[in-house]
């Protein structure tokens, strides 16, 4: 352990350094300029002067730390998912370092260090007349005065920004690059030759001096070893440990101690992290650093800090790194690096962070924070090896992409990101092979850096909400026959007259009556076209707006024509998860947040990114939707094969965009998942390419389903809320009398009418066969089913034979065609001789069947 004692002597050499250096540095300064007169006493007053008019008071800035991303991984707790920094550095207090490594540091850069004031008189003396005689460049700084140069050196990195100007016209041109800034001040805070550089060196020995009046020496020391560079982005002795030798700083051995203090005097030219550098690698031992090791030895032995024994062996030993490079950027951490760049993302735009652009990054790379993220590794594995199953991370022919995002319905907590393509932030690569890019295809162009994709059909959730805000039943009948609709209502810019799309549909089928439930299920486009004809088609774009689904420009999107009602405009995955998460959260929308909270390096919370919870749709309209969006996911509904099968209640909704891209949005009440599959970049039929055996449009399903399970499993889900009464009521229509009707105009008329049809059996009538002669109700809900019966042709009227005599009666049925006849008698002694038939049964008039049997009533005298 080194000395810690501070003697009178020390005092007082601080003292005599403060003007006894003062003169000799004036001399010195004043014989760069004008040698006639060096020795004069005028020019000792002057330097003098100088000195006493320095600034005296160095604050000493926060130190620049790395800013850390962690995940919670369940029973382990927090762990660290990736660093991001200019200086990597891990500071430690003064009893975390191995005592050897002082001594090793004091032995070689300032051995009277606890004896003297803040400047060695006599190393900088020697340092002094060394350089101005023109001899090899000479520090000569205490480490006091190290200490005070490497704060400058710090404040001038954190504060280097690229430098631009603005023409007239409003170009911009980058005059001097951060790195040229940063360059420029390191020169400024270390030059020590010239005029300037001699006055650099006073005013670091006038700090050094106030410094030790304000800090102890333990203090002073521990401070300079964990600012101080070790080579590269290496910082601070702890850092430079795990680095070069995987230990920590307290667990350093007297050789590794001598090999870091020699770096530090030089870490450009003894970084021993370069093995193949021709004058100082792993070919020739690292003779340059073995040297200077070897020397750092002696000094500790000569001071009596090490032993014969330790000092023979460490020189013996030979220098073999064990280089450990701190984990930093998300190329490091894997398959979650599209999660790890979107909270990054976040932190570069989000004014939590800072105010302004270059403020966010400092905090980034130099802030120290403790960032502590949404995501669940029990979400986000499975959601990981589903990607890497089933889709490809190219394809030949275009920029294929597939990504799935998790969020929590009831907070908006992104809980899985995954993408199938690899990270890298190098341009280059990512312009020539489509397997790499730093876009997170989840994300948007703010968060991620993606300016979205065409939504398809889980755009008519929309719609569908629209529908029920508007009062209207999803078991309400509509129109969805695959025929233009000539008008459109449109608030925002005006109504739409004389159009003439039709939207088409999957399969290319006709479309036909139905009910948003049928549609919703079989998400049928002509259907979905025609309710929001009886909508305001501004006001879809509206309630996507406040479902937090805006378009690639951050701005909301306008349903200005009918076709977007099918979904072309491009959305982020993330924005349509978070959509249908509003559905399953009765109606509350989330904004997504991957970051849960902030604390600096001292453990101290932090604002975070500030996001709310809104209700936006009310509980009835999203029960009654969800209602609705189950049957997408049962039965033959069209996302059934992304079903969990697990008991789990689930919403969902499929979408394609041409043959280019495909979606899956499903959501249980609790976690919502949206994956989206296709061309990033290009128009590949995904219908007609296959990856594994599997279409390229189906592996949306796969994805889905293995994520939403892992989903369920961690969170759970209930049953969803009973619609609305009234908004899946029944609603009672007068039925269109079709009676006396052909089959086929019948039909037409009850389908205009809003009614599905089935035609009965031929019934008995008088009529002309194909025309109707009777329908099943004349009241029906919309929608239902009519049944109606043409004539058979076969039948006519039973004629009247009241008042007549039986015989005539029945030859009066006989000539009308009717064969099966009988009597039926009644005895009257009034009747007259040949009797009165009194009616029929059937009765007169009845159309009946020339085969049906007619009873024929009469009275007579005797029966």
């Amino acid at each position: 352990m080194p000395d810690k004692k501070r003697t009178p002597t020390g005092a007082l050499g601080g003292l005599l350094g403060l003007v006894g250096l003062s003169v000799v540095a004036g001399v010195l300064i004043t014989a760069t300029v004008t040698p006639a007169i060096a020795v004069s006493g005028a020019a000792a007053s002057s330097a003098i002067k100088i000195f006493d008019n320095m600034p005296s008071y160095l604050e000493i800035d926060e130190l620049m730390l790395p800013t850390t991303i962690y995940t919670n991984a369940g029973e382990d707790g927090w762990v660290e998912l990736t660093s991001f920094y200019d200086q990597n550095r891990s500071p430690v207090e003064f009893g975390q370092i191995n005592p050897v490594a002082y001594d090793a540091i004091l032995s070689s850069e300032d051995p009277r260090y606890y004896q003297h004031g803040g400047v060695d008189l006599i190393g900088t003396t020697r340092a002094l007349l060394s350089n101005a005689q023109g001899g090899a460049t000479q520090g000569g700084s205490s480490i006091s005065q190290q200490y005070v140069k490497n704060v400058l050196i710090q404040r001038c990195e954190r504060d280097a920004q690229a430098e631009t100007e603005t023409a007239d016209d409003g170009t911009v041109t980058t005059t001097k690059t951060r790195d040229e800034a940063l360059q420029s001040c390191w020169l400024e805070a270390t030059q020590a030759s010239g005029v300037d550089g001699y006055e650099r060196k006073l005013q670091e020995m006038r700090y050094a001096i106030q410094l030790e009046k304000e800090y102890s020496k333990d203090e002073i020391l521990l401070g300079y070893l964990n600012i101080a560079n070790f080579g590269g982005t290496t910082y601070g002795i702890d850092a430079a440990a795990r680095y070069y030798f995987n230990v920590s700083a307290a667990d350093l051995s007297v050789g590794q101690a001598a090999i870091l203090a020699g770096i530090v005097q030089n870490p450009n030219t003894y970084r021993i992290d370069q093995p193949d550098n021709a004058s100082n690698g792993a070919a020739n031992g690292y003779a340059l650093t073995k040297t200077r090791q070897t020397y750092v030895l002696g000094r500790m032995l000569e001071d009596g800090k090490i032993t014969q024994e330790q000092h023979d062996a460490a020189v013996a030993e030979p220098i073999t790194p064990a280089i450990t490079p701190a984990q930093t950027g998300c190329s490091a951490t894997g398959a979650t690096a599209y999660f790890c760049q979107y909270v990054v993302s976040v932190v570069r735009n989000d004014p939590a962070f800072g105010a302004e652009p270059v403020d966010r990054e400092r905090a980034l790379k130099q802030g120290g924070l403790n960032i502590y993220t949404t995501l669940d590794w029990r979400v986000q594995s499975a959601a990981q090896e589903a990607m890497a199953e089933y889709a490809p991370e190219s394809v030949p022919g275009t920029r294929y992409g597939a990504t799935s995002v998790s969020i929590e319905a009831s907070t908006g907590r992104v809980l899985a990101i995954a993408q199938n393509t690899k990270f890298t932030e190098d341009g280059n690569l990512a312009a020539s092979d489509p397997a790499y890019t730093s876009i997170v295809y989840a994300g948007n162009k703010t968060f991620g850096g993606s300016a979205g994709f065409s939504a398809g059909s889980t755009f008519k959730l929309f719609t569908l909400i629209d529908w029920l805000e508007q009062g209207h039943s999803v078991n309400e009948s509509v129109n969805g026959r695959d025929v233009p609709i000539s008008r459109f209502t449109n608030s925002c810019i005006g109504n739409i007259v004389g159009n003439t799309w039709k939207p088409g549909n999957f399969g290319g089928g006709g479309g036909g009556y139905g009910t948003p439930m049928s549609f919703t299920a079989q998400s049928l486009n002509s259907g979905y076209v025609a309710m929001a004809a009886q909508l305001d088609l501004c006001d879809i774009g509206k309630v996507a707006a406040k479902m937090g689904v805006v378009g690639s420009n951050g701005e909301p999107i306008q349903v200005d024509y009918p076709t977007q009602v099918i979904g072309p405009d491009a959305v982020s995955p993330m924005a349509m998860a978070g959509a249908y998460g509003t559905v399953a959260n009765n109606g509350v929308y989330c904004q997504p947040q991957v970051i849960d909270r902030v604390t600096n390096s001292k453990g101290e919370e932090l604002p975070k990114p500030e996001r709310t919870c809104e209700q936006v749709i009310t509980p009835e309209v999203a029960a009654t939707a969800a209602f609705a969006l189950q049957g997408v996911m049962t039965g033959n509904g069209t996302g059934s094969r992304a079903n969990t099968g697990d008991g789990t209640a689930l919403i969902g909704k499929t979408g394609t965009h041409q043959e280019w891209q495909t979606w899956m949005v499903e959501s249980s009440s609790k976690v919502a998942t949206a994956v989206w599959a296709g061309n990033a970049n290009g128009t590949l039929d995904v219908f007609k390419n296959s990856y594994r055996g599997n279409g390229l449009q189906n592996i949306r399903y796969f994805i889905a389903k293995d994520v939403q399970r892992a989903a369920n499993a961690a969170y759970g889900g209930d049953a969803f809320p009973r619609p609305d009464n009234n908004l899946v009521r029944q609603v009672q229509r007068d039925v269109p009398n079709v009676v006396g009707q052909s089959v086929d105009q019948a039909t037409s008329t009850l389908e205009a009418a809003g009614f599905s049809v089935s035609v009965g059996g031929p019934v008995d009538s008088d009529q002309p066969t194909d025309v109707i002669v009777e329908q099943s109700a004349t009241r029906a809900p919309s929608g239902a089913n009519i049944t109606i019966s043409p004539s058979n042709g076969q039948a006519t009227p039973v004629p009247s034979v009241a008042g007549s005599a039986p015989a005539q009666a029945v030859a009066t049925l006989q000539a009308a065609g009717f064969t099966q006849l009988s009597g039926s008698c009644t005895v009257d002694p009034a009747a007259p001789d040949a009797g009165l038939v009194s009616g029929t049964n059937p009765g007169a008039g009845t159309v009946a069947s020339r085969g049906t049997a007619i009873t024929v009533a009469y009275t007579a005298k005797a029966c």
